[in-house]
């Protein structure tokens, strides 16, 4: 290999100039000049998966990554599993990046099992899989060879919250206090121990948290922690500092503290952690298996088929409350059901929206602004029909005909110099409402015909239009309407962990 072109690509890299180093990385993977020596496939490969990753291109990470565990002369394949795993979980991927955080941590000389455990519980997190994800933790935070297992400790906490296990919840964040954090983690894990106290029902112990956690007035409790906090004071004040057995109040927050998700650690900065918040939120938890006592250091000492007990009754709970909800599902079928019984019912008698007397009174309130608008497109000399409506925003209904799908209204309009028009309107469903599809001017002498006993008769045009008042015995002429005012139309990465080198 040509240890020019890779010390000057490290130190590209170092100075976050990814492209240049990837660039650097790849030519002395193809420098023929310079033959690679055993491992050092992987070895490129390696560092040109972990380019790629800061580069945020994961799919081609992934690919660099499953090179680099090909060579089998490589001896880090615990490290390019875990990045490999981080690269998975970047795309949300969690179910292959947990079998390459499995398979990180078989390998003998990985040297920091603790960072692929930590990772392999966040995966477990986003998948729901708390029981698990609460065995990773456990793990990454008994590691010896963890400096500062609190953020382990930390999520810890959080899975035994999802398990309905308070009491070993509040041993795994008291467990974390004597570690170095920031002033902002802290207070979020006091927070985290008041909510576990509250589901314990230790009251007075939960106020003190509580009050630790607000006590630089630089943090603030979410809504849940809020909610807890108030009931952990009423308690008090009504004298039930503490209360008997485990209580799981309404406002528990399932969340906990902010778990870390990362990318790979990196080769510059190895085991340097860069964190961005990530909360996880969980369900209701469920109640604890029978006859289980909780001990201050008990989960520390529980063992992985009791986890996986504990899993498999918040299944059998999870089962229970999806039949619940098939039964509320069926209800608001059955409602709705019944509901487009009625609406089609409706249908059939005549009723629609908008209804045949809102069409009317549009058309006959500006029947020139109405027309593109209340009309059926195939409606035959529109204009003409249009031209005999005389303008009036009070005219009257006096009778409608309903059936499904064709409507006949008889309409009084009156015109400027006081005289009565009278018309007969024929309307027609237009998807679930109405239009008007032909408009004819009616006498006073064909009052009374079969047509249901309101009037019928002929077609009028626009001279009928203008004598219609006279032959109604109404005042000769008709003046032109002046048009009334016009209506406005109706109108992730996840946190980054530099990759492991």
């Amino acid at each position: 290999m040509n240890n020019e072109i890779f010390q000057q690509a490290h130190l590209a890299y170092e100075a976050k100039d990814f492209q240049t180093a990837r660039n650097g990385f790849t030519k002395c993977l193809h420098d023929a000049q310079s033959p690679l020596a055993p491992g050092e496939l992987g070895l490129l490969y390696h560092q040109i998966g972990n380019c790629l990753v800061k580069l945020k291109d994961y799919h081609e990470a992934i690919h660099a990554y499953t090179q680099a565990t090909a060579d089998s002369l490589y001896d880090a394949s615990g490290v390019v599993n875990h990045n490999l795993g981080m690269a998975y979980a970047a795309l949300h991927d969690y179910e292959n990046a947990i079998r390459h955080f499995e398979l990180a941590v078989t390998d003998a000389k990985y040297d920091t099992p603790f960072k692929a455990y930590s990772s392999m519980g966040n995966a477990l997190l986003k998948l729901g899989k708390s029981a698990e994800a609460g065995v990773a933790f456990r793990q990454a935070a008994l590691d010896e060879r963890n400096p500062d297992p609190t953020k382990a400790l930390l999520n810890l906490g959080i899975c035994f919250m999802a398990l309905n296990r308070p009491q070993d919840a509040i041993a795994s964040y008291e467990s974390a206090l004597p570690f170095s954090m920031d002033t902002a983690t802290r207070n979020k894990l006091f927070a985290n121990l008041g909510q576990a106290y509250v589901a314990a029902g230790q009251m007075q112990q939960a106020v003190a948290a509580f009050e630790t956690a607000l006590a630089d007035k630089s943090y603030h409790l979410n809504d849940s922690a809020s909610v807890d906090y108030q009931l952990a004071v009423a308690a008090i004040a009504s004298g039930a500092a503490e209360t008997t057995g485990s209580l799981m109040p309404l406002g528990a927050d399932m969340s906990g503290l902010d778990v870390i998700t990362a990318e790979p650690a990196g080769y510059a900065e190895d085991g340097e952690y860069i964190e961005e918040q990530d909360p996880y939120y969980y369900p209701e938890a469920y109640g604890m298996q029978d006859g289980y006592e909780s001990s201050d250091d008990r989960f520390f000492n529980a063992s992985d088929e009791e986890l996986e007990q504990w899993s498999k009754g918040i299944a059998r709970q999870q089962r229970r409350h999806r039949n619940v909800g098939l039964k509320v599902a069926v209800g608001i079928i059955v409602v709705l059901l019944l509901a487009l019984a009625a609406l089609a019912f409706a249908y059939t008698q005549g009723f629609g929206y908008p209804t045949q007397e809102s069409v009317i009174e549009e058309l006959f309130a500006d029947p020139e602004a109405a027309a593109d608008t209340v009309f059926i497109d195939t409606a035959a000399d529109i204009t003409e029909m249009v031209n005999i409506i005389v303008a009036d925003p009070a005219a009257r209904i006096d009778g409608m005909n309903r059936s499904m799908s064709e409507s006949v209204a008889f309409v009084t309009a009156r015109t400027q110099q006081g005289g009565d028009v009278q018309y007969k309107v024929t309307l027609v469903r237009d998807m679930i409402g109405w239009k008007v599809s032909h408009v004819e001017i009616y006498y006073a002498s064909q009052q009374g015909s079969a047509d249901g006993g309101q009037p019928s008769g002929g077609t009028a045009d626009v001279q009928d239009a203008q004598s219609a008042p006279e032959q109604q015995g109404e005042p000769e002429g008709q003046e032109a309407q002046g048009e009334p005012e016009g209506q406005e139309a109706q109108g992730e990465p996840d946190q980054e962990e530099e990759p492991e080198d």
